[in-house]
């Protein structure tokens, strides 16, 4: 799964990295924890009112929420590859509002004997990564949209599969394209596209890798969100 992770670079990088424009005041610093619940960068497409293509960064919460779910129902901060096509929740999503959801890595844990030692996975490079993602949104009581997210996982095929059996499914460069291409897909696009968001994620896997961290990456109530302290490598004693 995907349950925290680490995005360390700024708003004027993002909208670099991504040739995207902020779709609203977009005002991001490196955060080395993001949890569920938080709003954190994703990046869409859309066809405006010219009939031109906008890449924006805009932020979202991250734990899935359509329109029709019960307030207090659930918040999946994570969709199965394996069915995120074709599951009743995410299928629309999948069909239509795809996103991408920067990372620069995230967190995975074991359990020791004296508790749960966390582990850093990234790019061996410390590159951006790309994960893929499914939004929706709704309105709230004052004409607002509020945007929510949930990151694919799939078996993990990466550095982490030592520590944990999923991992987010992350897209390269060239599918990051298609993967943001608006429109709604039909039934046989979407399982092509399942298709090669399998294939593709599993050879980005390939190029992570993993080292343990300090264990205040567990506690996140204490832990200071900007310090890249957090993941730093440690040595076992």
């Amino acid at each position: 799964m995907c349950g925290r992770y680490v995005l360390e670079i700024d708003g004027a990088g993002l909208m670099r990295a991504y040739a995207a424009q902020p779709a609203k005041e977009f005002d991001w610093e490196p955060v080395f924890s993001v949890a569920p619940r938080t709003k954190a960068p994703v990046v869409r497409e859309h066809v405006d009112d010219d009939g031109e293509l906008q890449r924006t960064l805009e932020f979202a919460r991250w734990g899935f929420k359509p329109a029709w779910a019960k307030e207090k129902g659930p918040r999946p901060i994570n969709a199965r590859f394996e069915t995120a096509h074709t599951n009743g929740m995410f299928r629309a999503g999948f069909a239509s509002s795809r996103a991408v959801v920067p990372m620069t890595g995230y967190y995975e844990w074991v359990e020791m004997d004296d508790g749960k030692q966390p582990y850093f996975v990234h790019a061996a490079g410390g590159e951006l990564l790309h994960a893929a993602g499914l939004t929706t949104a709704e309105q709230n009581s004052d004409g607002e949209w509020d945007v929510s997210f949930t990151i694919i996982t799939r078996e993990a095929k990466d550095a982490a599969g030592d520590v944990h059996d999923r991992m987010p499914a992350f897209l390269d460069e060239e599918l990051v394209n298609e993967w943001l291409a608006p429109g709604k897909l039909e039934k046989d696009e979407r399982e092509n596209l399942h298709g090669v968001l399998g294939d593709v994620s599993e050879a980005v896997a390939a190029s992570l890798v993993t080292h343990p961290v300090d264990r205040a990456v567990n506690n996140v109530r204490t832990l200071d969100r900007s310090d890249s302290g957090l993941i730093a490598p440690i040595e076992f004693r």
